[in-house]
């Protein structure tokens, strides 16, 4: 509860220390977090992070058990521009999740 009440209380100060930029993202990874990309099936197709599993935004309630049953597991979710990962995070949290974080502006700013 009192991770939940940082996270809404940074988030209305425009500072969210649950999203991670890119040196973040891929020092988490090697420690062993799991990449989720929660775009559409076409755009995961068209390019993605290496190693990262396709769980769309809207399909994130129905099928996060099955891929991290773990509520402890780090997981990352990115998007195109950080919104819909930021929903995905929220969705994430509100299921028992407890390390996720967000790419920060997604894949836009990336590269």
């Amino acid at each position: 509860m009192l991770h939940k009440l940082k996270y809404v209380l940074n988030r209305n100060r425009g500072y969210n220390e649950l999203e991670i930029n890119k040196k973040q993202l891929e020092m988490m990874v090697e420690k062993g977090a799991i990449l989720l990309d929660v775009r559409s099936p076409q755009e995961f197709e068209e390019g993605h992070l290496e190693n990262a599993v396709l769980v769309p935004e809207y399909e994130i309630k129905e099928k996060i058990n099955a891929i991290v049953s773990n509520k402890m597991q780090t997981i990352i979710v990115y998007c195109s521009t950080g919104h819909r990962s930021q929903k995905a995070q929220l969705i994430l949290q509100k299921l028992g999740y407890q390390q996720v974080y967000n790419l920060q502006n997604g894949l836009e700013n990336y590269n």
